[in-house]
């Protein structure tokens, strides 16, 4: 697999990252650990190099899950994982970015990852109590302790993204990019090429549903998430199959699938545009990481932009409740 730069910060990782959350949490039931295990190892195999978790999934179980597997292989692989949730009794309450915390998960973090530095630390959600220059300072002291590589955000606004950059540089914003949600296009991307930050699309696939095998009568696990976004009500999802339907016809024609074609799009946008697709499937892993052969002509792209922009997408993608933790 090819390697993409993060933006200017030096960090090389495959072009293609593997999103982890899905193993342990959100979409269901967690997964039985020997099968993802043996599935990371099968991304080692196939060239992936940058994996991304978070405290927050499971909670810590799927820091563990990649510490248990990837730890042998550390040498050849970029890990990233976050902080900035309060945790109590395993339930999520709240932000908490004070850096007396940042420290705390940072120490917890490296010990279920059984490594000596994370390599990317981002900030899971902006804390509106804590002013990101702090934030930035404490990662920036456990980059200067050796704890610590590169500094990220997620879901971060550009106001925030500038003054956490100039006190310390921030290599990576992860926030939710697709074919479905093409909102950081009005005036994310732009900062972050001037700024020279890489950027990590989240749920490439439109958690799942680019890759059109979701219709109106699926039906989910009582405990995945995807119950409570409005996206994902069916009415929506029956009114939203006009965007896979556009994008099977588009995948046909370049002998290719429909997630494939999302993916090669988001990789056609910029160079340093790494995404990071989850799967607990072997052959969807096999699938998403064959996006990376499929070139994407002009005549291609006009096509998917044409197509996309006859679609009226439907449902909010965060009920209010998660909405609010996204910053502006």
């Amino acid at each position: 697999m090819h390697k993409r730069m993060l933006g200017r910060s030096g960090l090389e990782v495959s072009a293609l990252g593997l999103g982890c959350m899905g193993m342990s949490s959100t979409y269901g039931p967690p997964q039985d650990q020997r099968a993802m295990v043996a599935l990371l190892h099968a991304a080692v195999a196939r060239g992936v190099t940058f994996f991304d978790t978070a405290e927050m999934y499971g909670p810590y179980a799927n820091e563990e899950l990649l510490g248990a597997a990837l730890a042998p292989l550390r040498a050849r692989l970029v890990i990233a994982t976050k902080f900035g949730f309060r945790i109590v009794d395993g339930q999520q309450q709240g932000v908490d970015s004070r850096p007396e915390h940042i420290r705390a998960v940072a120490e917890a973090s490296l010990r279920r990852l059984r490594i000596e530095t994370i390599d990317l630390f981002y900030q899971h959600r902006v804390d509106p109590a804590v002013p990101i220059e702090d934030v930035a300072g404490a990662v920036g002291e456990l980059i200067r302790a050796g704890k610590v590589r590169h500094f990220g955000l997620s879901e971060a606004g550009v106001r925030t993204i500038r003054r956490a950059h100039a006190v310390q540089p921030v290599t990576a914003l992860q926030s939710e990019y697709s074919l479905w949600w093409r909102e950081p296009e009005d005036e994310i991307l732009p900062v972050l090429e001037e700024l020279g930050i890489g950027f990590v699309p989240f749920s490439p696939l439109g958690r799942g549903f680019l890759a059109g095998k979701i219709d109106e009568h699926t039906n989910f696990a009582k405990d995945d998430f995807r119950n409570l976004m409005p996206r994902f009500a069916p009415a929506a999802r029956k009114a939203n199959r006009a965007l896979t339907g556009a994008l099977e016809a588009i995948a046909a024609r370049l002998h290719a699938t429909p997630a494939q074609v999302a993916l090669a799009w988001l990789l056609a946008r910029k160079p340093w545009i790494v995404p990071i697709p989850g799967t607990t499937k072997l052959a969807r892993l096999e699938e998403n990481l064959g996006a990376e052969s499929i070139a994407l002509g002009a005549d291609d792209l006009q096509a998917i932009e044409a197509a996309v922009a006859r679609v009226d997408i439907h449902g909010e993608r965060y009920p209010p409740e998660m909405a609010r933790l996204v910053d502006r």
